[in-house]
C-alpha cells in the first residue's frame, strides 16, 4: 500500500508518556524511523553513536551550524545538541516517514525553518506536528514523584517548565491528552494513518 511520507515532531512535558506512544508507535509502522539527533556531549553509559545520538565534536558541530545543516539546534548546559536536515529529507525520499521527539522552543525552529520551504517542498508537505498533554497538573505530580528519579526540586522545576510548554500547546497541529494510554495510543494511530492515507 503506497503512503504518504510524514515527518511528525512530537513534543510533551516531561512525565506525559511521549517516549512509550513513540515507541508504541515505531513498533506498529515499520515505515516510521526515529530522527537520531547529534550532541557534542559525552556518551552516557551504554549508549551508542548513530543509534542514541551522533556524537560530534564540538568543532565539526560549529561548522554544521555554518553549514546550515540543522533544522534546529541548541546550546543546553555548555553542549549543542541539533537535528540534522539531510537525513530526514532521505527518509522522506526513500518513501518513509520519520518522528522527531523535541521540545516546544525546537519544535518552533523548526516550523520556523518550514514555513520558509515551497509549498509543494518534501519536507514541508510530510510536516505534522503533535503536543502530548497530561490529563492535569496534578495527575503530572503524581507521575513524576511516582517515577521515584528525581529529587523534590527537580520536580518542582519540571511542573514549571510543564507550565511554560503547555501554555504554547496552541502553536501545534494536532493535541492528545495521555489520560489513558490505550486511547491516547489510538489516537496517535488515528493521526497517522489519516496523514499518510491509509485512512
Amino acid at each position: 500500500m503506497q503512503t504518504k511520507p510524514l515527518f511528525m515532531v512530537m513534543s510533551a512535558p516531561s512525565g506525559c508518556g511521549k517516549s512509550t506512544l513513540i515507541d508504541m508507535l515505531l513498533q506498529e509502522y515499520p515505515d516510521l524511523q526515529y530522527s537520531i539527533s547529534c550532541t557534542t556531549r559525552a556518551p552516557r553509559g551504554e549508549e551508542e553513536d548513530g543509534i542514541d545520538y551522533h556524537f560530534l565534536s564540538v568543532d565539526r558541530f560549529r561548522e554544521l551550524i555554518a553549514e546550515k545543516a540543522f533544522l534546529e539546534w541548541a546550546e543546553v548546559h555548555g553542549n549543542y545538541y541539533g537535528t540534522l536536515r539531510a537525513p530526514i529529507e532521505e527518509i522522506l525520499a526513500e518513501g518513509n516517514s520519520v518522528i522527531l521527539d523535541i521540545d516546544v522552543a525546537g519544535a518552533a525552529k523548526v516550523r520556523a525553518v518550514i514555513a520558509e520551504l515551497p509549498q509543494n517542498h518534501p519536507l514541508r508537505a510530510a510536516y505534522f506536528d503533535v503536543f502530548i498533554n497530561p490529563p492535569s497538573m496534578e495527575e503530572l505530580r503524581e507521575r513524576l514523584e511516582g517515577r521515584g528519579t528525581d529529587s523534590p526540586e527537580a520536580i518542582e522545576r519540571r511542573l514549571a517548565n510543564a507550565e511554560g510548554e503547555m501554555a504554547r500547546a496552541g502553536e501545534y497541529m494536532c493535541q492528545v491528552t495521555n489520560d489513558d494510554l490505550a486511547i491516547a495510543y489510538k489516537k496517535m494511530c488515528d493521526l497517522v494513518d489519516v496523514r499518510t492515507g491509509r485512512m
